[in-house]
């Protein structure tokens, strides 16, 4: 399996790795992931992100899920499992740059919740990023083959559990036979999408062609469109003339990220 950052798109630097890396950024790289055990827990993340503040730490999220048992599982083990895998997909700290930006978001968007939660797992999950040119590849109205994820993973483990969490963000449905469809993202899940590959130091037409912007099945023209949108509400800053796209997010980065970001929003 190969330790792949140019999966995302994107050809990275060792330093933008490094700084994508860190626990405020909250990108993860390397051969291991929560797909091995466990599915993106859209419905798990909806209720604690239903009950919790967004001021939030880790340790609070920790009490939420392990003490208060808001997840409603049966067992203290199951608790400690599930707060365990959450983190590791989602960061659950308002201090990490990935997880305080969905958040905003998911507040404001309903129904591009799946989307926000599978992006940010294709982020922090290597498992589940490797899986996802073999759903991309797919027309809408064809069938996954289990083979084709297995192979991506180059393992069995985990490809039960990829395969359910394309169904959750709605890539997939159907229980024995999964079959491809095509999602429709907002302005927001567009927004988002943009920005993850901002953080990492795509800029103009790149952030148009990176991972997050084509799971969300939608054409350039289109996706420009709903970045346009996506302005109109407050969530971007976008420039589109001559063919030349400029793209910031002065709205969503505070001062200090955006000079880590390169030095420049």
């Amino acid at each position: 399996m190969r330790n792949d950052p140019v999966s995302f798109g994107i050809q990275l630097s060792p330093d933008q790795k490094s700084f994508a890396e860190q626990d405020t950024v909250g990108f993860r790289f390397g051969n291991k992931g929560t797909h091995s055990s466990r599915t993106i827990m859209l419905e798990e993340l909806s209720i604690l992100l239903r009950v919790s503040n967004p001021s939030f730490n880790r340790e609070e999220y920790r009490t939420l899920i392990v003490q208060d048992n808001c997840l409603g599982k049966r067992t203290v083990s199951t608790r400690r499992l599930s707060f365990q895998r959450l983190s590791e997909l989602y960061g659950l700290d308002s201090k990490g740059l990935l997880f305080r930006v969905m958040r905003q978001l998911w507040q404001s968007d309903e129904r591009g919740r799946p989307l926000l939660a599978l992006l940010t797992a294709l982020a922090r999950d290597p498992l589940l990023r490797i899986t996802a040119p073999s759903i991309i590849g797919l027309r809408p109205g064809e069938e996954l083959s289990r083979q084709a994820l297995t192979d991506a993973l180059n393992r069995g483990t985990g490809s039960r559990n990829a395969a359910s969490s394309w169904t959750q963000s709605g890539h997939l449905q159907g229980r024995s036979r999964k079959i491809r469809y095509a999602v429709s993202p907002t302005p927001v899940v567009v927004t988002f999408a943009l920005a993850l590959g901002y953080i990492l130091g795509a800029r103009g037409s790149v952030l148009f062609g990176t991972l997050w912007a084509k799971v969300l099945d939608t054409g350039v023209d289109e996706m420009t469109k709903l970045a346009a949108d996506a302005k109109r509400l407050g969530y971007l800053n976008l420039k589109a003339s001559g063919g030349v796209v400029e793209v910031s997010f002065a709205q969503l980065l505070n001062e200090e990220e955006r000079r880590l970001i390169h030095g420049t929003d």
